[in-house]
């Protein structure tokens, strides 16, 4: 049997990124995954509400809020992957 020499390998061309800034990037991501944005905002809210209760003395109510921003930052993390997902399914295609 004679060895057949593999056929010849194309290199795949490489993305081109244009110079954008820091508010147009931030602009695309959100319309790529908004849910991303949402739950950062509703988090830090939960965040501040907390602190506010935990400062006037409401340690119950503080409790709460703190269990519900774990939730939230769940939430976020699970858009945040979903996300990741989805680009990467796209990019197979």
């Amino acid at each position: 049997m004679a060895a057949e020499s593999p056929p010849p390998l194309k290199p795949r061309a490489l993305p081109v990124f244009s110079d954008e800034g820091f508010g147009d990037k931030f602009l695309r991501k959100t319309r790529e995954n908004p849910l991303v944005p949402i739950g950062c905002l509703c988090t830090v809210s939960i965040l501040i509400y907390g602190l506010i209760s935990f400062k006037r003395g409401n340690t119950r109510h503080s409790q709460l809020m703190m269990r519900a921003r774990i939730l939230a930052q769940g939430c976020t993390f699970a858009a945040l992957l979903g996300g990741m997902v989805v680009t990467a399914m796209k990019s197979k295609k």
